[in-house]
This record gives C-alpha cells, structure tokens and sequence, in this order.
C-alpha cells in the first residue's frame, strides 16, 4: 500500500516500510528465505572471521580503521549517505580482500578508488555466458567481481538480488567466461529468462562503482 508519512525503511511488528520509483509503501512482514547454500556458509564464516579479528586490534589500529571509515560513504534505503565506522570499514575491506583470495590487513589502508568498469557487452545463451568489458586488461592488482540474478521473467525491470558468482584473476584480460559459474549458482540458462548483471573493478580491498546491465537469454 502506498501512503505519506515520515521516511522509512526496514520492519516493525508485522509491517515492513519502504519505498520504490512511485514513492513510499508498506507490506506485511515476510519471514527471509534461509538456504544455508554453501556460498552462504561462506560469506557467514567470513564476517565471523573478521569480527573476531577485529577484537584482537589494537587500539591504534582500530583507530586506524574508523578514520578510513569516515572516508567511505554509502546510501542507505531511503537514499541517504552515510559514513562507516570502524568496524564497518574493517569488515567491508576485509570481506572485499577474502573473496579476492588476498590476505586480511590488520593496518588500515590508505583509500583507494578503483577506476569503474566502462563498458560491458555480454553474450548470453543457453551454452554461453561472457562479458567483453573496456577496460582491459585491467590493471596491476585489479580484479573483475561479477555479480548476477537468479533467472526472471524477461518482462522485469529491476532486481535487488545480485550475488557474486566470479572473480576474475588479477590483471585478468576481457573477456570474462561466466558459463560454468553461472550454472553452478543459478542452473543452466533458459531462452527467454533475463538475467541481471553488476561489475565491480576490485583493487586493495576496495570496489568501484558497479556498472549494472541486463540481458535475455537468447
């Protein structure tokens, strides 16, 4: 149901609260879906990786961490900014660097701004899936994080259900071969599903802007 009332977001008793392109709207609570996937176990064990590292900096390094926090902003749900505070800083670096397969750091890194990927042309079949991205290669360090839906009615406009299905090698060169990744996430590709796609540019535990794009399957 649509409505106007102070801005909100998130749930109280058996109503959740947000909001679209037409405007403010509330829902009956829905219960989230739990899979225990493996790829969920994995990004679980992660952050309780890293919150329990974070108790064992010192108070200098988490310090250290807060000032980057303060650098870093992001948008809420209602479209505000905000900053990150140290431990959000922490685990958003060290959470970028495990799933790069980098090692943690314990001092917090200067900020880095990687450049974003400029343009992507995928290819998108029942037997094949890649992206020819620019630019490329990319560069020293850098890696392409590539994130998809699960498979939607060609008819859909948008997806809020994007999961990191690859990473690419370090200075790896376009284009990205997402065929067997793909499937094992999601299953095969049916003609006539849509697919929605975001890439990221990795560097230090850093992401860039995500260039967001969708295709059916043809």
């Amino acid at each position: 149901m649509k409505f106007l009332d102070v801005p909100r977001s998130g749930s109280f008793a058996g109503i959740t609260s947000s909001r679209n392109r037409f405007g403010q709207y509330v829902r009956t609570r829905a219960t989230p879906v739990n899979p225990s996937s493996s790829a969920q176990g994995v990004v679980r064990a992660r952050m309780t990786t890293n919150a329990a590292a974070w108790r064992s900096l010192t108070a200098g390094q988490r310090a250290g961490w807060t000032s980057l926090g303060g650098q870093i902003s992001r948008t809420d749900a209602l479209g505000q900014s905000y900053t990150l505070n140290g431990f959000m800083s922490y685990c958003s670096v060290n959470n970028n660097n495990l799933a790069a397969g980098n090692a943690v750091v314990s001092d917090a890194p200067a900020l880095v701004t990687p450049a974003d990927i400029v343009t992507a042309t995928v290819t998108l079949t029942a037997a094949a899936f890649s992206v020819a991205y620019t630019a490329t290669p990319l560069g020293a360090g850098e890696r392409l994080f590539s994130y998809c839906s699960p498979q939607r009615s060609a008819g859909r406009a948008f997806e809020a259900d994007l999961r990191l299905i690859a990473v690419s090698a370090a200075a790896a060169a376009s284009p990205a071969v997402l065929t067997t990744a793909y499937a094992a996430r999601m299953g095969t590709p049916v003609v006539g599903n849509r697919v929605f796609m975001s890439f990221s540019v990795y560097k230090a535990g850093f992401l860039s802007g995500p260039f967001t794009i969708s295709q059916v399957v043809a």
